[in-house]
């Protein structure tokens, strides 16, 4: 009998490995050797574009009827303009994808990328590289595929390149990848292994919010961080946060490494995508966790591109995640 989202799981591991193995190649070659800020066509930019059209061009391969919701488009690699970054582009991407692929694929395959989601069938989205400035510190970044069918996350992939894989042993082996299908449980494994070393994640088991912690966000400007500190107070909580970027944080509360995740809205306007959460919000969910906005409604993949229905995010196990969210929502009451 086959297993749900068998091939899917299989697949959406192996793209991801893939593009996590691109944007490796990249930092050491172009952060190390050119250090270019993200303004000049940065290092970042060459991984964005390259780990999509890795993904894209592997799932395409697979299911080729399945649409995509990704980040990026191609405009920038187009023409004259666009000729040293296209080169750069498809030479990374065919170091690491079975059959060499043109320049006119590489864009094309980038360019799967711009469905505009949905409510109903199937769709994948795609962030090729969360957490931009931790990629080019050479911290922690991720490239995060998910998978949705009729507006509901069924499967999730999480690479995490620079991440210990024992948070308390953060010099010993990085490079982790988390991966959960609906009703199947969340696991682990170090990138570039195979399954069989894959382990089961759970969230932690704190039950008393004082004796939790928070992951947080290592740029202010994508979580409001003066609220968080109120929210801690309320809480009683003194252990100091767990600073990272990217989809990472989910990774970190899934394995029980920290207990909240909040990002927090900026601003009254500001509306989250798709991409930055769809893959965590499943490995939290399937590693006995909980996940809403600050209104304590789910986080609603049914819309396309944008969490336009959600405010904000809120994650935790699930002892103290009622206890969290009335802190938020006193911290908040009336600001958005």
């Amino acid at each position: 009998m086959s297993v749900y989202l068998e091939k899917e799981r299989v697949v959406a591991i192996e793209a991801v490995e893939r593009a996590s193995r691109v944007c490796k190649a990249v930092f050491k070659q172009l952060v190390n050797e050119e250090t270019l800020t993200k303004k000049d066509k940065s290092p970042v930019t060459v991984a964005d574009f390259s780990a999509q059209a890795v993904v894209n061009s592997i799932l395409e391969k697979h299911f080729p009827d399945d649409p995509i919701v990704g980040e990026e488009d191609s405009k920038d690699l187009q023409g004259e303009d666009g000729r040293v970054l296209r080169e750069r582009v498809v030479e990374l991407v065919n170091t690491t994808v079975d059959k060499p692929m043109s320049a006119e694929e590489v864009l094309r395959a980038i360019d799967r990328g711009q469905y505009k989601g949905g409510s109903s069938g199937r769709h994948w989205t795609l962030d090729p590289i969360d957490g931009t400035k931790g990629f080019l510190r050479g911290e922690q970044f991720a490239v995060c595929l998910a998978l949705i069918v009729d507006g509901q996350v069924q499967l999730g992939v999480v690479g995490c390149p620079n991440l210990p894989y024992d948070m308390s042993k953060p010099e010993g082996d990085k490079g982790v990848l988390a991966v959960a299908v609906q009703g199947q449980g969340a696991f682990q494994r170090k990138l570039d292994s195979d399954s069989r070393s894959e382990q089961p994640i759970v969230v932690s088991n704190v039950e008393d919010a004082c004796n939790a912690s928070f992951c947080e966000s290592v740029e202010s400007g994508h979580s409001n961080h003066g609220d968080n500190a109120k929210i801690a107070e309320l809480l009683g909580i003194s252990k100091q946060s767990v600073r990272m970027d990217s989809q990472c944080k989910y990774i970190a509360v899934a394995r029980g490494d920290a207990d909240i995740y909040l990002r927090l809205p900026v601003d009254s306007k500001y509306v989250e995508k798709i991409w930055d959460h769809a893959a965590g919000n499943i490995i939290i969910h399937e590693a006995g966790g909980h996940v809403s906005d600050i209104n304590g409604q789910p986080l609603d993949f049914s819309k396309g591109r944008t969490l336009s229905a959600n405010k904000g995010v809120i994650a935790a196990n699930s002892y103290i995640f009622e206890t969290v969210l009335a802190a938020v929502q006193t911290t908040l009451a009336n600001k958005y």
